[in-house]
């Protein structure tokens, strides 16, 4: 023991000298991930308390009837507003990949329809919705979450809210207009079916003191972001039964030295007597063939990493808890079983099912969080989706009086005519 101790004694004195030394050595190591993800956010902080952000309401005339697609026309020229951040403005800057939000809002039984939008891209936004929508009138107005106290709820007012995530991998499509009806401009046929007749149905029957908010914020992404077109081609693979990779290519070379070494071509096909096989896609189900095509559709279009969430609020001698089924209906009905679906993600519905240790804290907690990301158009929780200009003109269009009939959803009584061709121009 003794000797044991001479020996690794001043190995240990010198091993515990250098640790006094050096101790702080792995610490840039270490924090260099969490410091890095701190300074962007700091920038990035710095970069959107600079923006100017604008919401509009969007008002259209009674008489007006447009087919859904125009509202997809519309996003498709959105997307073209995507400028993402070279790494110079990115770690300099701070800059981000900016969307913008759609909302639909009912205040005490008021729809409204509005959109948020950075400032800058505001001439670009209006153009694009005027080119399918004419005679829309687009009115600058001051943001509507302002009407309610801040820092909701409060021993006065209540509120519940979730956000959305889909039931399957998000290259999964959720049902669009095009499987409610067929639809056909300039169509008047009062029993066709508009996704948003149920939504603006329940909006108008809220009552004084309640506030119905949906929020949709669409953000336009490439596959620089999200190679969301190799992630669908993957899963149809699978869902087809395609083997993981075709065997590499040899040269004439390659093949010949195999032919004389080995007697055969390594990966070529054995011949058998059996006769040839039926390709795979000729054995796929009418309901799987579905499901592959309706993959493919998806990911052709232009796309865009989305954000939804409600909120329900109110003053407390007003609110009714059972109103939240409005949007619940609302974005169930997208959803079907052999391809995907919205639903309420639980990290973020704002009441606490397990473990009950703090019930009443944790939900108030999650409360704070759920109205000051609603407000801000942020998101600190969940994880963005993958929804194509489609599935947006679907989510949030304009809804038609044939469709949507006696409500009192606000409208332009008299559409805006053009200048007679004989006025001077001088």
């Amino acid at each position: 023991m003794i000797q044991s101790n001479a020996i690794f004694g001043p190995s240990l004195s010198v091993l515990g000298a250098l640790i006094k030394l050096f101790w702080w050595a792995p610490l840039p190591f270490i924090l260099f991930g969490p410091l890095k993800k701190w300074y962007l956010l700091y920038k990035q902080e710095i970069w959107i308390n600079k923006i100017k952000f604008t919401v509009l309401e969007l008002k259209i005339p009674r008489g007006e009837l447009k087919p859904i697609k125009a509202m997809e026309n519309v996003f498709a020229a959105l997307w073209g507003t995507y400028d993402a951040a070279n790494p110079k403005e990115k770690w300099f800057e701070g800059k981000l990949l900016l969307g913008f939000s759609l909302e639909i809002v009912s205040t005490e039984g008021v729809p409204h329809f509005y959109i948020r939008i950075n400032d800058a891209v505001r001439r670009a936004v209006e153009s694009a919705i005027y080119s399918q929508f004419p005679t829309v009138e687009i009115t600058p107005v001051p943001d509507y979450t302002k009407d309610v106290p801040p820092g909701l709820p409060n021993k006065d007012w209540d509120l519940w809210g979730c956000d959305y995530r889909p039931a399957k991998d998000d290259v999964y499509p959720i049902k669009t207009y095009k499987q409610f009806f067929e639809e056909k401009e300039g169509l008047k046929d009062e029993k066709q079916v508009d996704p948003l007749a149920s939504l603006v149905e329940g909006l108008v029957r809220l009552g004084p003191g309640e506030h119905l908010w949906i929020q949709i914020m669409p953000k336009p992404i490439t596959v620089k972001e999200d190679d969301y077109v190799t992630r669908g081609k993957e899963i149809i693979r699978k869902l087809i039964g395609r083997p993981d990779k075709a065997p590499e290519g040899k040269t004439l070379a390659q093949e010949a030295f195999n032919l004389a070494v080995w007697g055969t071509i390594p990966g070529a096909p054995v011949k058998s007597n059996e006769k040839p096989i039926i390709p795979v896609e000729m054995k796929l189900t009418p309901g799987e063939r579905e499901v592959v095509q309706a993959i493919e559709q998806k990911v052709s279009k232009l796309a865009f990493s989305t954000i939804v969430r409600f909120i329900y609020l109110g003053k407390k001698e007003n609110f009714v808890g059972a109103t939240k089924v409005v949007p619940f209906t609302f974005f169930a009905q997208f959803g079907t079983q052999h391809l995907n679906g919205l639903r309420p993600w639980p990290g973020t519905i704002t009441k606490i099912q397990a473990p009950n240790i703090f019930t009443k804290p944790r939900t108030y907690v999650r409360k704070r969080q759920m109205f000051k990301n609603y407000v801000e158009r942020e998101n600190f929780v969940v994880q963005p989706f993958l929804l194509n200009i489609e599935e947006l003109a679907t989510l949030f269009h304009f809804p038609s009086v044939e469709a949507v009939p006696g409500t009192t959803l606000p409208r332009v009584e008299t559409k805006k005519g053009s200048p007679p061709m004989e006025l001077p121009v001088e």
